[in-house]
């Protein structure tokens, strides 16, 4: 028994010094970590290899809508705004009651004058209690609510503060915009200051039946929440629409699609209320509609528009005109159905006068008519 222990001992000190034997012969063999790194001989790598030369298409484009967003980007603001919003709900005995809850929000505009007058989005600040306008610089300014019309959902703001720096937008004739030409969005979206989208002018004169009044630019360039109030330019920087995002079908399943009022309209809005502090919509007293194209030729001499109805005591009555006269141009223009003359009676203001030239019976004649106030609920 005490001959087993020995040998037992002795196996398990070989096994020891065996170990530590390993130990200090692999720590010899071993380099150390200041001696493994080589020296590596400096980089000839710059950050250009040559000079840009030659004729480049896709420079020069790249270079305007950088020019363009450069130009216009300090009219354009920030919105943020509180709101307070109540849920309702019954107590165990069936009594009602609600909780306030505080929301904060976000929204885009641009300065059109001097004065520090801004356009935005009428539902961007609806129901807000406080809000602050930032500019492009990173300057807070409270601002204040000189109107809002609900049909074009459309609001105008005045920036309180002496001796701010309030560079306008240059304004664009939304009306000479072309299907197909490049369009740059700017605004905040999803809390993204100054942030710029580029697409193209897909189609005009849309309607979507999201508000009252509709002649929309519809684009491609990304348009979300938060971008709402924003301009639309063109390559010159020019302001073309103001942007909304009030959500659609189209844009809820993720199409491509966004909208923008007209700037021509926008502006004609603005003015009035700025002046009025609220819009006064124009109208002659008549209402249209477009006739079919199979029935222009054979009935209405290729009219497209045709007085449907003549109200008592308004330009129109005034003027003789009667229905079943069809209309044939509004200003020179050619229209080719009612919305044709809305655009043109409603980009014009109060006071202002419009040319018709309509048929009644065999004959043509035109006629100047005053613009006068719309007496009933905006369209």
């Amino acid at each position: 028994m005490d001959r087993k222990k020995w040998i037992l001992i002795a196996f398990c000190g070989v096994m020891i010094l065996s170990a530590l034997f390993s130990a200090v012969i692999r720590q010899e063999q071993v380099e150390p970590i200041s001696e493994r790194f080589v020296e590596l001989p400096k980089s000839t790598l710059s950050p250009r290899q040559r000079p840009v030369s030659g004729i480049n298409p896709a420079r020069d484009y790249s270079e305007s809508i950088a020019d363009a967003v450069e130009k216009v980007m300090p009219s354009v603001v920030v919105i943020r705004t509180e709101k307070l919003q109540y849920k309702y709900g019954r107590d165990w005995f069936g009594f009602s009651y609600r909780i306030p809850e505080q929301l904060a929000g976000e929204g885009s505009g641009v300065i059109v004058d001097e004065e520090g007058h801004v356009i935005t989005s009428w539902h961007v600040i609806e129901g807000a209690r406080n809000g602050e306008v930032v500019l492009n610089d990173g300057t807070k300014l409270t601002a204040s609510l000189i109107g809002y019309d609900k049909a074009t959902d459309l609001a105008v703001l005045k920036i309180k503060s002496e001796g701010a720096d309030c560079p306008a937008v240059e304004f664009g004739d939304s009306d000479a915009v072309r299907v197909g030409e490049v369009a740059i969005a700017i605004g905040s979206p999803f809390s993204l200051q100054s942030s710029v989208t580029v697409g193209h002018v897909s189609q005009k004169g849309v309607k979507v039946q999201i508000l009252p009044y509709e002649d929309f630019i519809q684009t491609d360039a990304a348009i979300n929440e938060g971008n709402s109030g924003g301009p639309l330019v063109d390559v010159d920087g020019r302001l073309i629409g103001i942007n909304t995002a009030r959500k659609t079908d189209d844009q809820e399943k993720g199409v491509g699609i966004a909208f923008a009022i007209p700037s021509n309209l926008a502006m004609v809005v603005a003015k009035s209320i700025i002046e009025n502090g609220v819009h006064e919509w124009p109208w002659i007293g008549a209402s249209f509609y477009s006739v079919e194209k199979n029935y222009r030729n054979t009935i209405f001499d290729e009219a497209g528009v045709v007085i449907s109805q003549v109200w008592n005591d308004t330009p129109a009555s005034r003027a003789g005109l009667l229905p079943g006269d069809t209309v044939l141009k509004v200003n020179d223009v050619v229209v080719q159905n009612e919305q044709d003359i809305e655009r043109i009676i409603y980009n014009k203001s109060v006071g202002d006068k419009v040319k018709f030239l309509f048929q009644a019976k065999e004959k043509q004649l035109e006629i100047e008519l005053l613009l006068e106030e719309f007496p009933g609920i905006s369209p």
